[in-house]
């Protein structure tokens, strides 16, 4: 088409709108902002939903079929990706959509699962115990990826650059492998600087842009801006052990401050959750 166009109005000049689309989606306006949070607001009944429905022997697509139910009654056309509902040890696939497993007792499901609403997506990440409660080792990790979840949100500010974003969440990230013994501090001093000790149990980024993709199209190599909207979602996956979890809520760059959770009502606390699970 661009040679065609060319040939045919020479006169005139041709250049990509990337440039334009990339900037106008990076920083969303305000009825943006409202149908994202109405997506996230469809999301938290479809994950309270789930706290009184998922008990030991479910299928992990009928977690799914719950979901889809919940999020189309409160007019949402489904899911804003497919989802992911990982029990067990197929948590350590990061991309697990098969969600054809029995959950079995003692175990966690990570669940990656969310609305969309009006073209605009949410992406939200819990994980959760089979049998309602955590055991002391899955709490404990639980625990150390929320730290992390915690400390990176806070970063999410205007001017702060994404590489070093990521440089200093996998610092967060390693003191908390250590801490749970994942690693010691020989991996940490003779780590490969293009792929860190900690890569071994956290192998993916820690936030993208969200929008009108699950994965938006944002600018990436200028600072960030107010109104942009990140994911934060880090997780720990422990193959030898048999689970992994991921945690993840969706925020909001504010002109000062601190960021706007845009999921700050979906129960994320290990006692919150228990306590919803077993009430």
């Amino acid at each position: 088409f661009v040679k065609w166009w060319k040939e045919r109005y020479p006169a005139h000049q041709v250049a990509k709108s990337n440039p334009i689309l990339q900037r106008l989606r990076s920083i969303k306006e305000q009825h943006e902002l409202e149908l994202m949070q109405q997506a996230c607001n469809i999301t938290e009944k479809g994950f309270r939903r789930l706290l009184g429905f998922v008990k030991p022997g479910v299928m992990e697509y009928e977690i799914e079929a719950e979901l889809l139910h919940e999020f189309v009654r409160n007019r949402s056309k489904g899911f804003a990706y497919g989802p992911i509902i990982a029990s067990g040890k197929n948590a350590n696939v990061l991309h697990y959509v098969e969600n054809n497993q029995p959950c079995n007792a003692g175990d966690l499901i990570l669940l990656d699962v969310a609305a969309e609403y009006a073209n605009y997506s949410s992406d939200l990440s819990r994980t959760i115990p089979v049998s309602g409660r955590y055991s002391e080792r899955q709490k404990e990790v639980y625990n150390a990826v929320l730290r992390v979840k915690k400390e990176a949100t806070k970063m999410l500010v205007p001017g702060t650059l994404w590489k070093q974003y990521h440089i200093e969440v996998g610092k967060i990230m390693t003191f908390e492998l250590l801490g749970l013994g994942l690693i010691d501090k020989a991996d940490v001093q003779n780590e490969n600087p293009d792929w860190p000790a900690y890569k071994k149990y956290f192998m993916h980024g820690t936030s993208h842009h969200l929008g009108l993709d699950t994965h938006d199209y944002g600018l990436l190599a200028e600072p960030m801006k107010a109104n942009m909207v990140f994911t934060v979602e880090p997780g720990i996956y422990i193959q030898q052990e048999g689970f992994g979890i991921r945690l993840e809520d969706n925020v909001v760059v504010q002109e000062s401050g601190e960021p706007f959770n845009l999921m700050r009502n979906i129960p994320i606390e290990v006692e919150e959750i228990e306590s919803l699970m077993n009430g």
